[in-house]
């Protein structure tokens, strides 16, 4: 070999060892730069999984993705559930200016991405076809969008920009963005689960606070309650009694919860059983009447209204007991009982009177058929003395004429007496300073005077002759359109009373069970 061919072997190896050489410093510089991709890349993801305020990370992510491909320019679009458009809810550099700006689905560059749910790489906006026709974005030059794309939907769109002539964004930084959005999507998940997970914290203390609002309103409608009231859990023990209860029946709190509560007579067991059990059974129980014991022995009427209650669960949990203290009104009902059958006998004496009455009635008219036939062995006799008979009878009609004028001028002197001496001093009474019910008594006298003068008290006492001063007195006050109450404030005698002389005046007027209004019955006497 000679020298000149070793030396050009030596230069040839030289130079393949130079371009050698450059390739490993070219492809040691690819890896530092791919190292720091990577490094910038975790410390991003590891501050964004940091992140749980939804506008903090939004701003965090534009600012680590706009370090990662060396632009200060960028934005986020977001996608609400339930509606058809994105809206920018952050900008940065160039796009601080647009947030709020909203596109549907094909609308720019965010629209783009977000129909089609692929990266979009755009050289020069400018040129664009499908830019939006906007001046204000005349500026920007290279742009990129990144879908932040989920299984089932594209939540928003990572987009940035560059607005220097001349720079364009490369493949590398597309792939980094590509892996930095899968991080982002992440870590708006976790804030919105976060977020969720908040509000639901929040809706549940609300919930909470609802339930211990109502528990209060409830407990204070228990405790104010004027029935005594116990709760039983499914094994008959009190868990809850209100005040009223411990007042009705003498018995405290301290001696009754986590306790059987033995207050049920004996001869109530049998039934008290019977409705526990229809209440086991699902069946609501409503003012059931039956007895219970006070702590003083004292055995108390009360009405009993039941009903079971859930648990969590939904299984039955216990039970609700509302007893109402009716033993009032139950000696009321057995007084009205007794007043009943005192009025019951009362008629059937009445009635044993009047069939001794109607014996004696058909005594008498037996014994006027015998007169009778004595009358008509006597009929001659009579005849004799009939024409005498007529002759006194003209001498009495001739009297009784002038006996009915005498008692007419009487009335109308007594009549014109009470007008001229009487009533100028009742008008002159009644213009002072009276009471109501001077008033009334006042007004009440002028009547009775008037009436005094009237046919009226005449004719009734004619109609029948048993009535009593006191029946004569209601029935005047009825014709003067008094009602019972008013009645019985002016006689100083209970309405009862009133009642009863009512019931005594239709008897004597005949027109007892019959339709016909005693006041209206009575001024027809008057005609």
């Amino acid at each position: 070999m000679s020298p000149k061919s070793s030396y050009e072997q030596m230069k040839n190896q030289m130079q393949e060892l130079s371009r050698e050489a450059e390739r490993c410093r070219t492809a040691e510089s690819a890896f530092q730069a791919q190292k720091a991709y990577l490094e910038a890349l975790h410390e991003t993801s590891l501050g964004l999984i940091a992140k749980i305020d939804k506008e903090e990370l939004l701003e965090n992510i534009l600012d680590r993705a706009s370090f990662l491909t060396g632009t200060e320019h960028g934005f986020i679009y977001l996608h609400e559930p339930g509606t058809r458009y994105m809206q920018m809810q952050m900008g940065k550099g160039f796009f601080r200016g647009q947030l709020g700006r909203q596109v549907v689905r094909g609308q720019g560059l965010g629209g783009r991405v977000w129909e089609t749910e692929a990266v979009l790489l755009v050289d020069d906006y400018q040129v664009w076809p499908g830019r939006i026709p906007d001046k204000k974005l005349d500026r920007l030059g290279s742009v990129v969008g990144i879908p932040l794309k989920s299984e089932a939907e594209v939540a928003g769109v990572i987009g940035l920009a560059h607005v220097e002539k001349g720079r364009c964004f490369t493949k590398e930084d597309v792939s980094v963005l590509e892996r930095f959005a899968a991080l982002a999507l992440i870590a708006l998940q976790k804030a919105r689960l976060y977020a969720d997970v908040r509000r639901e914290l929040a809706e549940r203390k609300r919930a909470e606070a609802v339930l211990r609002e109502s528990e209060a309103r409830y407990r204070t409608l228990l405790e104010s309650s004027p029935d005594p009231i116990v709760v039983y859990d499914m094994k008959g023990i009190a868990t809850y009694v209100n005040p009223a209860f411990e007042t009705t029946f003498g018995l405290s709190r301290n001696e009754l919860l986590g306790k059987r509560i033995d207050f049920v007579p004996e001869e109530s067991r049998a039934e008290t059983r019977q409705a526990i059990e229809r209440m086991l059974s699902g069946q609501t129980i409503n003012l059931f009447e039956t007895r219970r014991l006070t702590r003083d022995g004292r055995v108390l009427d009360v009405q009993i209204s039941s009903t079971l209650y859930a648990g969590a669960d939904g299984k039955p949990a216990g039970n609700i007991v509302i007893l109402r203290d009716i033993s009032a009104q139950k000696q009321a009902e057995r007084k009205l009982q007794q007043y009943r059958d005192q009025l019951e006998k009362l008629v059937a004496e009445r009635t044993a009177e009047l069939e001794g009455s109607n014996r004696a009635l058909e005594q008498e008219i037996e014994e006027r058929r015998q007169a009778e036939h004595s009358l008509q062995q006597n009929q001659k006799d009579l005849r004799a003395q009939s024409h005498h008979l007529e002759e006194v009878n003209t001498a009495l009609r001739v009297l009784l004429n002038q006996h009915e004028r005498d008692q007419r001028g009487l009335s109308e002197m007594v009549r014109r007496n009470v007008e001229q001496l009487v009533h100028p001093y009742l008008e002159k009474i009644m213009n002072t300073r009276l009471d109501t019910r001077q008033k009334t008594l006042l007004q009440i006298l002028e009547t009775n005077l008037d009436n005094i003068v009237s046919p009226f008290i005449n004719r009734l006492a004619g109609r029948t002759g048993n009535f009593t001063p006191m029946e004569i007195r209601v029935a005047d006050l009825i014709k003067a359109g008094k009602t019972n109450d008013e009645i019985a404030e002016v006689l100083l005698v209970s309405k009862n009373t009133v009642l009863f002389h009512r019931h005594n005046l239709r008897t004597k007027l005949d027109i007892k069970n019959k339709k016909i209004n005693l006041r209206a019955h009575l001024l027809s006497l008057e005609k």
